[in-house]
């Protein structure tokens, strides 16, 4: 394998692990505003309710630690944008990202 080849593959292998923090961060905000804000506006949830929101709800949140991780999180997925852009990957070698 040549050094191009193998520079893209450490290329894809950060941006996998860039996928999976993201996606635990989003798991982490979620679960503190659920934990706290919806706790203290007695937001109760049954069996079967579905929750959905827009992203930018994390801007907003009374949490300042969730608004950090909201901020980073946003750079996060601007940086992977860009490596992606910059590397010129075919779709089949991103759909990990899908």
């Amino acid at each position: 394998m040549n050094s191009k080849k193998k520079y893209k593959k450490e290329i894809l292998k950060s941006l996998k692990q860039m996928e999976a923090a993201e996606s635990t961060s989003l798991k982490i905000m979620t679960n503190l505003m659920l934990l706290k804000e919806l706790k203290e506006n007695n937001i109760q949830f049954k069996k079967g309710d579905v929750f959905s929101f827009e992203d930018n709800i994390f801007d907003y949140s009374e949490d300042k630690n969730v608004r950090v991780l909201a901020k980073i999180r946003r750079k996060t997925l601007k940086a992977m944008n860009k490596l992606v852009e910059n590397n010129k990957f075919k779709d089949k070698q991103l759909k990990f990202l899908a």
